[in-house]
């Protein structure tokens, strides 16, 4: 009995030690609060660097509530683990970050601790932002305490025991964050490495285009392997990229800087957020970025590049006048295969995407559409149900939204059609089951124009052309 007693001593002390210790790890004091911060003490060009360094870092994004003030927070970003509301980021001194320092300001983007002392959710991603320079920093806190003040206070999030307990955050860190800035590697070029420090820090790519483990974090294992955003896939865009046509620096750099490329479409859903933000960067940072991520996407193989310019020939001869005259009637012809779906292709989508207008435009030929040949068709989906709606003020691609006027079977014919027709690829399985799903709502899909903005589903619905 009395050893049994001792033994039960010496755990419970190792567990009092344990418990001493992680409090210890997990305890951050508060950085003590500033006097409104006064805007002349910051240098305009400075300000100016970090309005390009937020846009890089897509802040208004998950800051902003459509239709509110800008970085006013209180935008949901649904997880795995329930709802974060994003966080006021404008200098407010009750509501937002009005009176924390740049000291404070510096340790949430390396630490993620805000200025009381809270570890912040790495819905805020600081595993990226930890890479950013101080003075990079610095100059994104002059760029947002000279923005308005704007007093909103986020709702509280909505996330179940034990996730609601953020002490629980140290224990992730311990596990998954890697503090630091960004360590230049020296057997890369100059450009390669400011694309890699864009990317990899506040471009945080990776947040969106690599798969999560089960505790939300990035899997170190498939670097950019494709994951999801916003009700989005984030295609791989790694060496297991889906695009018919591979990516190069060349394509990359005119689709970040354009919004979209006549090989690959137009942007769409977060991803046009992202590249309408980054037409705040000079050409020199757009062709580094794409410079690191063709570099991690890497050289087609022989096999491949030969089906890609086999595939652009055969493209470039389907869009002669006569074959696209005659595309419309071919693929509806009665007895098809393919039955309902190439009929309701012909009537709703070959007018545009069996058509000779140009990118951005027209229609991008489906062979050619990575949203066609990815391995999940929620892309797809997305696009059909809702189309692609028009930017305010300027002439953009659109799509209509066909989730109006086409039932749940009806687009999974569709689709299937589309997935035989222009891919080698399996066909997908539960179509059905997806298109309800996505129609309900209970698959949260975030609506936006080629210029970012953001819609809500009920809102869009237009007509003109049509994208990837």
């Amino acid at each position: 009995m009395r050893v049994l007693m001792r033994v039960a001593a010496g755990v419970l002390i190792l567990l009092l030690i344990a418990a001493v210790g992680f409090f210890a790890l997990a305890w951050k004091g508060e950085i003590e609060p500033v006097a409104a911060v006064d805007r002349a003490q910051f240098d305009q060009e400075l300000i100016e660097q970090g309005a390009r360094l937020a846009a890089v870092g897509n802040c208004i994004a998950c800051h902003t509530v459509p239709g509110q003030p800008a970085f006013a927070g209180g935008l949901a970003l649904p997880t795995p683990f329930g709802t974060i509301y994003s966080t006021n980021i404008t200098p407010d001194p009750e509501t937002g970050i009005g009176k924390w320092s740049e000291e404070a300001f510096q340790r949430a983007m390396r630490e993620g601790v805000d200025r009381e002392g809270n570890h912040l959710y790495p819905a805020f991603p600081y595993d990226h932002y930890t890479r950013v320079t101080d003075e990079d920093n610095r100059a994104l806190y002059a760029f947002l305490m000279t923005r308005q003040p704007v007093n909103s206070t986020a709702p509280e999030n909505e996330l179940p025991f034990p996730y609601n307990m953020r002490m629980i955050l140290a224990g992730w860190k311990l596990l998954f964050f890697e503090e630091g800035a960004y360590h230049p590697d020296t057997a890369q070029s100059e450009e390669w490495n400011r694309g890699a420090y864009l990317a990899e820090g506040l471009g945080h790519c990776g947040a969106c285009h690599s798969p999560r483990n089960r505790f939300g974090a990035i899997d170190p294992e498939r670097h950019f392997g494709g994951g999801e955003a916003e009700g989005w896939q984030a295609y791989a865009i790694n060496t297991e990229s889906p695009a018919p046509i591979p990516w190069d620096q060349e394509s990359l750099a005119f689709y970040l800087r354009q919004g979209w490329h006549e090989h690959h479409g137009v942007s769409r859903g977060p991803m046009a957020e992202v590249t309408g933000n980054l037409g705040l960067l000079p050409d020199s940072d757009i062709a580094a970025i794409a410079t690191y991520v063709a570099s991690v996407m890497g050289e087609p193989d022989a096999e491949r590049q030969a089906r890609a310019e086999a595939l652009l020939a055969e493209v470039s001869q389907s869009q002669s006048p006569a074959l696209v005259d005659a595309a419309p009637a071919a693929a509806a012809q009665p007895g098809s295969a393919q039955g309902d779906g190439a009929a309701i292709y012909a009537g709703a989508c070959a007018g545009c995407h069996d058509g000779s207008r140009p990118q951005p435009f027209g229609g991008l030929p489906f062979s050619l559409s990575t949203a066609v040949n990815a391995p999940n068709p929620q892309n797809i989906v997305n696009v059909v149900l809702y189309g692609l709606p028009p930017a305010d003020g300027e002439a953009t691609s659109v799509m209509p939204a066909f989730g109006g006027v086409l039932n749940d079977e009806q687009v999974a014919d569709l689709l299937a059609y589309m997935r035989e027709r222009f891919s080698d690829a399996p066909a997908w399985e539960n179509l059905v089951e997806l298109v309800a799903r996505t129609r309900s709502g209970e698959h949260k899909v975030a609506i936006r124009p080629s210029d970012g903005i953001e819609r809500g589903p009920e809102n869009v619905g237009a007509s003109g052309g049509a994208e990837d």
